[in-house]
């Protein structure tokens, strides 16, 4: 793989299992050394930056809840005393609760908001002044931001909430050459749709639908950020780059 990225430095949360760590190799290879943010996937977290050293890659595990601002902030401090700059930033981490709206609570919905749509904001104003070179900003997002979703409603308003947030800050970032994307992914069997009570009815539904015919997997996903982190991408910003195989557009 060519490195199209040589030299780069990346920020992922939820580095260490599924789609971000998909992502943490993919970017590994194409040149960057990686910061692997986790909650509590500890042990994936540096088994695989022991991965990316292989590669001749600089790689650390932080440990932070997204969620929480000074978390974030305290795992910058920490990520600092081995960067003095960050190009790329994946938000990735997400949580939600599988169950019809009717049952849920404030509690629920906070929980949600923070962590999958105010991450990226808490995200922005800890990487922004590290980004002297400008850099590249990309939030993961998921079709119910778009589409209702059996048991998945405080998730999907979320994800709507990221995906607007996006919108924002590549208008407010772009004078500091910053760009901020979305990618939003179809039906991806990872250990997350494992919890999903209709698992397997949502990934034969995927199938059935899916043009490509072919099942989305977290390296999919993991390209789609790549393609946005290139600089032929360098005039992509405020978009949300959907990537389900055709599901979508299959009624």
């Amino acid at each position: 793989m060519t490195e199209t990225l040589s030299g780069k430095i990346a920020f992922i949360t939820g580095g260490a299992r599924g789609i971000g760590r998909a992502t943490a190799l993919k970017l590994a290879r194409a040149g960057c050394d990686v910061a692997i943010v986790y909650f509590n996937s500890h042990e994936e977290a540096e088994a695989l930056c022991k991965m990316i050293r292989d590669l001749g890659r600089r790689a650390m595990a932080v440990q932070a809840d997204v969620s929480d601002p000074t978390s974030l902030a305290e795992a910058f401090v920490e990520f600092r005393k081995q960067f003095d700059r960050v190009d790329i930033v994946v938000s990735n981490a997400a949580i939600g609760v599988l169950k019809p709206a009717m049952e849920l609570t404030l509690k629920h919905w906070r929980r949600c908001m923070e962590t999958n749509a105010l991450a990226l904001n808490t995200l922005a104003q800890q990487a922004v002044p590290l980004m002297t070179n400008g850099g590249v900003l990309i939030g993961l997002s998921s079709l119910g931001s778009l589409r209702a979703i059996p048991h998945y409603s405080f998730i999907g308003a979320s994800k709507a909430a990221l995906e607007s947030l996006a919108r924002a800050l590549a208008q407010e970032l772009g004078s500091r050459r910053i760009r901020v994307n979305i990618v939003s992914a179809g039906v991806v069997d990872t250990d997350a749709l494992k919890h999903f009570p209709n698992r397997e009815e949502l990934l034969a539904e995927s199938a059935r639908r899916t043009p490509l015919q072919e099942p989305l997997t977290p390296a999919h996903v993991a390209d789609a950020v790549y393609l946005l982190c290139q600089p032929e991408a360098a005039l992509i910003t405020g978009h949300t780059l959907v990537v389900d195989g055709g599901y979508c557009i299959s009624g």
